[in-house]
């Protein structure tokens, strides 16, 4: 347990920012399960790319503020834009 003055600051920062990380990463992951959802419905194209800009949104702005790196946040957006492009083809 921390003793110093420093660290006990130090350590009520982090708590805050592991929740503030996780709230922002749980809504990114509803967001692309709200995509993927979304193509596997066959739903049309309209709402297809309705859902996939809130995601994008979502991954764009958790990048952002840190709490996915800028790589994993690309990653996540090409991905579900691959996806998301097979899924109005049909």
């Amino acid at each position: 347990m921390a003793t110093h003055k420093s660290a006990e600051k130090r350590n009520r920062q982090n708590i805050k920012a592991n929740a503030r990380n996780s709230s922002v990463k749980s809504t990114v992951k509803t967001a692309i399960k709200n995509v993927r959802d979304a193509v596997a419905s066959g739903s049309k194209k309209e709402e297809l790319l309705k859902a996939f800009k809130a995601a994008q949104k979502a991954i764009a702005t958790s990048a952002r503020k840190g709490a996915l790196s800028a790589k994993t946040g690309s990653r996540y957006t090409s991905r579900l834009a691959n996806l998301v492009n097979k899924g109005a083809g049909k």
